[in-house]
């Protein structure tokens, strides 16, 4: 029996793969080829990137945790100053872009980096 080089116990951690882009097994900042394209795989370790889908999931979580801080936020503005209708859209629409941009990255690394730890895969019925 082989002893895995990579044991779980010694893989980084979510957060640590989403802010760094390291690869769930072994740690090397191998995890985005672009800003926030995957690599097709880590060539350090080898693991395939590609059997991993993230799908829609980080895009969405965004939306609703980034959504809610915006509309809090803007709610408290408008509460407070009482600010014109084209001044709201001149800070909270540059601030929704740039928060899901900048934050997108991070998602879909901490999404990828829990289906490594979880080894979770596609649903399949088998008759």
């Amino acid at each position: 029996m082989t002893q895995d080089p990579y044991p779980l116990a010694t893989a980084p951690t979510i957060a640590q793969v989403a802010l760094k882009g390291l690869c769930p097994r072994c740690g090397k900042p191998t995890l985005f080829a672009k800003w926030s394209n995957f690599a097709d795989r880590c060539p350090n370790c080898g693991l395939d990137f590609s059997k991993f889908n993230v799908g829609d999931g980080p895009a969405a979580f965004l939306t609703l945790i980034l959504g809610a801080v915006v509309v809090a936020l803007a709610i408290t503005l408008e509460l407070k100053v009482h600010p014109p209708l084209w001044l709201h859209m001149l800070i909270w629409i540059p601030f929704t872009a740039g928060g899901v941009v900048l934050s997108l990255r991070a998602a879909k690394g901490a999404l990828m980096s829990a289906e490594y730890r979880n080894a979770a895969r596609e649903g399949k019925i088998e008759p």
